[in-house]
């Protein structure tokens, strides 16, 4: 099933006779999903874009390299700067605006600007029943009740299926630049912590291929000024990149590139910053932090979910044999069951996905 419009999108979930496996791009799933394909690729287009006020919204099939190919016309930007996951994944296809809300996807910048649900104004779905809802706008408004926007980010399509998202934007800075210096986990969490503490302003903080990468973006005199401060600031050898050569450092972290091509099950785990290092002690696999710290890639080791327990985090299985959520408290799980049985009674939206 490949809907044109939200009319047709409420048609089929209305008459399916089982589960359904929503598909946008496929560059970002995880898990193992079974029922018939629905395919939101045909939900496509920009609906409103307006770069003075900062605001686009377009259907949830529209694919991110349309999006950002437009607003790059205006030199503007999605702010939570938007992981590639076909390279790790080895995977095809486009990513769609849809998958990125789905997977709540967000890159380095959410240190400063916070995650992709952040940028949310609006959305529109079609629940587990074939409704229609809307929530929110194109502005940021304050919410009573359930934040459906937020709601709907980092779901994976088991509450509802995406028709339109509106975002808010973000202005191209004029420069920016990286502070590079090779450490080991435990030091660069410690420099990382240091800085995202600094008055900089920093947008980025991670630990890649061995060394720790601090960013500042902004006008070209106050990136000069901060990034020679915090070197200051933090003392030792710092070698600076700048520009052109600054971007391409971070889409290696964006996009995790230092794990690309290594066999084994690939985790993503939300952790502490400060337990980053403890996590990482004696583990055999490659790793890489972003965040701050407090987002581990790791490649390699069949199970690391005991040890991520114990440090009160969380794993997502991204790749590899078994269950790709971590099993959820119980008072969350008791959550989650009253939210999809208001949203998806007859559980046949990604059923089994997340529990």
């Amino acid at each position: 099933m490949r809907p044109l419009n939200e009319g047709e999108l409420a048609d089929a979930i209305r008459g399916a006779n089982g589960p359904l496996r929503i598909v946008g791009g496929g560059t970002r799933s995880v898990g193992s999903v079974s029922g018939a394909m629905l395919d939101t690729g045909g939900l496509s287009g920009v609906s409103l874009y307006e770069p003075g006020a900062l605001t686009l919204v377009a259907g949830a099939g529209t694919t991110l390299a349309e999006v950002e190919a437009l607003l790059a016309g205006e030199r503007q930007r999605l702010p939570f700067e938007v992981p590639d996951m076909r390279g790790l994944l080895g995977r095809q296809g486009e990513s769609t605006l849809g998958g990125v809300v789905a997977a709540n996807a967000s890159g380095p910048r959410r240190v400063q600007v916070g995650a992709c649900r952040d940028a949310l104004l609006g959305v529109r779905f079609v629940d587990g029943r074939g409704g229609a809802i809307k929530s929110g706008g194109r502005v940021m408004k304050n919410v009573t009740g359930y934040d459906l926007v937020k709601l709907m980010a980092g779901s994976w399509g088991t509450l509802g299926v995406l028709s339109e998202v509106s975002f808010k934007l973000q202005a191209v800075p004029d420069a920016e630049a990286t502070l590079c210096a090779p450490m080991t986990a435990g030091p660069a969490v410690a420099a990382m912590s240091a800085a995202l503490g600094s008055p900089y302003d920093l947008s980025g903080a991670a630990w890649c291929g061995g060394e720790v990468r601090l960013r500042v973006e902004g006008m070209a005199g106050s990136v000069a000024y901060r990034s020679g401060a915090l070197a200051g600031h933090l003392g030792g050898d710092w070698r600076v990149a700048i520009g052109a050569d600054s971007a391409a450092l971070w889409r290696e972290v964006r996009d995790v590139v230092p794990l690309h091509g290594i066999a084994g099950p690939l985790w993503r785990v939300a952790v502490k910053p400060s337990d980053a290092p403890a996590l990482l002690e004696g583990l055999d696999g490659a790793a890489l932090l972003d965040w701050g710290g407090g987002l581990v890639w790791i490649c390699g080791p069949a199970d690391v979910r005991g040890r991520v327990a114990a440090l009160g985090g969380h794993a997502t299985l991204v790749r590899g044999e078994g269950a790709a959520f971590q099993p959820e408290a119980p008072a969350v799980a008791k959550l989650t069951a009253g939210l999809r049985e208001q949203f998806d009674p007859h559980r046949i939206l990604n059923a089994g996905l997340m529990g």
